[in-house]
């Protein structure tokens, strides 16, 4: 099964093994992994699931939707930054180390 190892600002991680077809965003909130909001239920509308993947990680382009809502973080979008609730376990990666951002709202 698809894994998913968030790391926080503080050094701590949590690693979650998911369904396939459960978004970063989701597994976080159904795994009380702290550090994902999830406001708008996963449907990119607020940018409280954004997260940064590291350097290299084959993931799909960002679609239109997801750039325009990466414009809204509270953290600083870099070159990384994705929405969590864009991404997929079993479509889009197998196993994803992601890092929290200091804040999302």
């Amino acid at each position: 099964m698809p894994s998913i190892t968030y790391r926080r600002v503080d050094g701590t991680s949590a690693t979650v093994v998911v369904d396939e077809g459960t978004s970063i965003m989701r597994a976080a909130l159904q795994n009380d992994v702290a550090g994902i909001v999830g406001e708008c239920g996963g449907q990119a509308m607020c940018a409280t699931c954004h997260v940064y993947v590291p350097e290299g990680v084959e993931l799909p382009e960002v679609s239109d939707d997801e750039d325009e809502m990466l414009e809204c973080t509270t953290s600083d979008r870099l070159d990384n930054s994705r929405l969590g609730c864009q991404l997929l376990a079993g479509r889009d990666f197998d196993e994803l180390t992601v890092d929290l951002p200091e804040s999302q709202v």
